[in-house]
């Protein structure tokens, strides 16, 4: 009632010339989040013309951090035309320990722990690392901040040391196994344009080995790959999302590309010029608990006859429920769908059910389009899960789903993970 007076009192102001000035902003709820930094993000500043569209984008605007759960604000009439904007937001805890479990290529036990904050310094810095343990051990640091120069403009610089074991797969279906070190340093620059459009451009510079662990190798294959990797990385993401606690409605898309502008080794296995992968996103709310999500994901790289194509089809990448690393391809569609469904919700915890459907074809390396539409290329898999989520700590949702094959093979696993699967 109070906000359609507001309004009504704005509309007949606006018709008998009124000035309609904001000259106080004020911000509560905000115990780590510097005040500073959310007025330097919002749109409505102190002294502009008052303008409720640019209120309401400033609480999108702030659910979108990391440190922020919720936003909401008030518009109060002072005096002669001046407004006062109260704006109340609901903090996430932003110091994040993380612990993934899952099984490796071998079967064994597979686990990665993780320490980040996400609101260093009060201005929604990301520093942190992580090691995990996946056949061979990995570990990396990362340290973004997206509003460091302007608004608008930020940097963020990473270092990475993965070491897997990477399976190949060739026509005989032979298996065949590779040690991968990859150790590379990243620097990125970040641009807002505004508040739905947002770009990333860096440079990642790689060392790259690949040496042979197992199988039958045909002799064609070398035992060892070496390669010195400059390339050019970037993001492009288009933002419509809306966010509410474990809430999501919108729609959202996000394009990575990755373009190798100078390569120094093996290059006749290892020459991918181009590995780009789009995914489009969109949210439902429905009905009071119901939220409705879906991601299409397509991915197209240089197409070689490489064994070491970029794509892979797995569990916690693609479709829940097919194996680790299973096959490879060069190009790539993925179509993810679940109904997520909060069963229980008091104070800070909710629990949630899901049912989901994943459905994916890749091309081979080195082949055709029509790759994608053989059915021996796909995978279809259908299954139910469980989230665990702390409403007020950023991403903690402990999730478990169980997928199971709807094509001719008869696979079937159980994947758990931090965070939603999209």
């Amino acid at each position: 009632m109070k906000k359609l007076l507001v309004i009504l009192i704005l509309i007949l102001s606006s018709q008998y010339g009124l000035a309609q000035t904001v000259t106080t902003i004020e911000i509560e709820g905000n115990k780590r989040t510097r005040t500073k930094f959310l007025k330097r993000l919002a749109f409505v500043k102190e002294g502009s013309v008052l303008d409720t569209v640019r209120v309401a984008s400033d609480e999108r605007r702030f659910r979108l951090l990391p440190s922020v759960a919720s936003a909401s604000s008030k518009i109060e009439e002072l005096a002669d035309g001046n407004y006062k904007i109260t704006y109340t937001v609901v903090e996430n805890f932003a110091i994040i320990p993380g612990l993934n479990v899952s099984q490796d290529v071998n079967d064994d036990l597979a686990y990665r722990v993780s320490l980040f904050d996400f609101n260093l310094f009060g201005q929604n810095q990301i520093i942190g690392g992580f090691y995990s343990r996946n056949v061979f051990d990995s570990y990396g640091f990362f340290w973004e901040a997206p509003n460091l120069i302007t608004r608008k403009w930020g940097i963020g610089v990473n270092f990475q040391n993965n070491v897997l074991q990477e399976p190949i797969f060739l026509d005989d279906d032979s298996d065949v196994n590779y040690k991968f070190d990859s150790r590379a340093f990243e620097f990125r620059v970040f641009y807002e344009h505004n508040f739905n459009n947002r770009f990333e451009l860096g440079l990642n510079i790689a060392e790259e080995d690949y040496d042979f662990l197992n199988g039958e190798r045909p002799s064609d294959i070398p035992e060892q790959l070496s390669l010195n990797r400059l390339s050019i990385v970037g993001e492009y993401e288009y933002n419509n999302i809306t966010n509410e606690f474990q809430y999501v409605e919108g729609f959202r898309s996000i394009f990575t590309f990755n373009v190798t502008a100078s390569a120094d080794g093996d290059t006749d296995f290892l020459k991918n010029s181009f590995v780009g992968r789009n995914d489009f996103e969109y949210f439902k709310r429905i009905g009071k608990g119901g939220n409705w999500a879906n991601r299409l994901r397509l991915g197209y790289a240089t197409n070689t006859s490489s064994p070491f194509a970029p794509f892979a089809l797995d569990n916690q990448l693609n479709i829940r429920g097919v194996g680790n690393v299973v096959d490879r391809g060069t190009a790539s569609v993925v179509l993810n769908t679940e109904f997520r469904q909060t069963l229980y919700e008091k104070g800070w915890f909710a629990l949630q059910g899901n049912a989901f459907v994943d459905a994916g074809t890749w091309q081979d390396p080195g082949g055709e389009f029509s790759d994608l539409v053989k059915g021996t290329n796909a995978s279809l898999f259908s299954g139910l899960g469980l989230r665990f989520i702390h409403k007020r700590i950023f991403n903690a949702v402990f999730r478990i789903d169980y997928g199971l094959s709807l094509g001719k093979k008869a696979d079937s696993g159980i994947v758990f993970g931090i965070g939603q699967y999209f």
